[in-house]
């Protein structure tokens, strides 16, 4: 048994905060949370008491969306297309890591080669290997030649999808992911061009639900996001209304839908977005609008493309924040609503009895600014503390990279098109 002590715990789905507080784990879970001065004098006596003093504690950060099996380099995808399957499964282990040295205790993997992901799952869990608690959907499916088609889930029919997401079903995965859009990271693949007709999507939900898989539907054009929503998915992964121009623009109409149709939105807004919004005056991000809604919103980064590695999970906190969320609803995003999006919201995602002993510990007070999250001075996962690894610093990019957004942009006296 060990107790917890700091000067700030933070309670329950709603982070309240407890001056004061302690946690008591054991056997990998929470045993008990609440003032220090009401637990039992003789447990502070018998029990390993660790006093993290002028300090948060609060749950392990979850990330919804991340590719692990993507660097986060300048061409990830180029480099996952030319590595073998033990190359790619030792980059992922990696990925792991460096999620779990910056918080992230829970982590959802929508996207890699096969079935990688579920071999680094069960890895982690089985200790061979430390890393967040790894959610995995396999390969997303797609159309033939669709968005990232190389990863290996081609389908292109009712029957196609509904069989695909058995195969995935009986090699093991957490949930079940459709690109129900077009991306920006395959050539030929357009973001704004919905792949799937409604009758594929709801066979894939309606097998997925029935095997007990949620569906998380990457999808950033219109068309994509209304189908996503009609067939009934769980997540909608990007929802940034992506446009023909490459300028994404909220339809007000279709926001009031994915807020009234209870889907969660895992926005993918990493630590890129904050310096996008400083080079691109008048870009448009969907999660402001959709949160001003009524949306019910997770924390996700989309770690692993381009210029985003996994270890800058913070910096898509700050990003939110920066954009007038207030800190404390962010904190929520990234724990008790990200879980029970995810599917483990009984497991963790919040410091209470019986959930696990996910936590993290930062110097300050998170509810007031989320940039303290970087000041880590405690991980841990089921009960067991990780000491996180050196990491780099992550270099600003170029202001030359935005031009392309740039040309994209209206001037300000132009009318937005109808």
């Amino acid at each position: 048994m060990e107790i917890l002590l700091a000067d700030r715990v933070l309670l329950g789905s709603g982070l309240v905060p407890v001056d004061h507080g302690a946690v008591v784990v054991e056997n990998g879970a929470i045993a008990w949370a609440g003032r220090e001065a009401d637990l039992a004098p003789s447990l502070l006596e018998t029990a390993d008491v660790r006093r993290l003093g002028a300090a948060t504690l609060m749950p392990g950060l979850i990330d919804g969306h991340v590719h692990l099996a993507f660097d986060g380099g300048p061409d990830p995808v180029a480099r996952m297309r030319r590595e073998s399957d033990p190359e790619q499964t030792a980059l992922m282990l990696r990925s792991a890591r460096e999620l779990l040295s910056v918080g992230v205790t829970t982590a959802r993997d929508l996207g890699a080669r096969g079935y990688l992901g579920v071999v680094v799952r069960d890895a982690i869990a089985a200790g061979t290997a430390r890393g967040p608690r790894i959610l995995t959907a396999g390969a997303p499916l797609t159309t033939t030649g669709g968005h990232c088609w190389f990863m290996g889930a081609e389908c292109d029919s009712p029957d196609d999808v509904r069989r695909m997401v058995r195969l995935h079903h009986k090699a093991g995965v957490d949930a079940i992911k459709v690109m129900a859009t077009g991306g920006n990271m395959t050539a030929g693949s357009a973001p704004w061009h919905a792949q799937f007709t409604v009758e594929e999507l709801r066979t894939i939900v309606d097998e997925a639900h029935r095997l007990g898989k949620r569906v998380a539907a990457h999808c950033h054009g219109i068309e994509g996001i209304a189908l996503a929503i009609d067939a009934g998915v769980d997540t909608l992964e990007h929802c940034s209304f992506q446009r023909a121009t490459g300028l994404p623009r909220v339809d007000p109409e279709l926001a009031d839908r994915v807020a009234a149709s209870g889907a969660w939105v895992s926005p993918t807004c990493n630590l890129r977005m904050s310096e996008l919004a400083r080079h691109v005056p008048g870009r448009d991000f969907a999660v402001v609008e959709l949160h001003r809604r009524g949306a019910r919103i997770i924390a996700s980064t989309d770690a692993g493309i381009n210029h985003t590695p996994h270890f800058g999970y913070v910096g898509g906190l700050e990003s939110m924040a920066a954009f007038g969320i207030p800190p404390a609803e962010v904190l929520t995003f990234a724990t008790s609503n990200a879980a029970e999006a995810l599917g483990v919201g009984d497991v963790t995602g919040r410091i209470e009895e019986g959930y696990a002993a996910d936590l993290v510990a930062v110097a300050g007070n998170p509810l007031e600014d989320v940039s303290v999250l970087h000041y880590l001075r405690l991980v841990m996962t089921n009960g067991t503390p990780f000491t996180p690894d050196p990491l780099p610093e992550i270099a600003p990019l170029p202001a030359g990279h935005f031009d392309r957004f740039l040309q994209k942009v209206p001037a300000p006296r132009e009318a937005a098109p109808a």
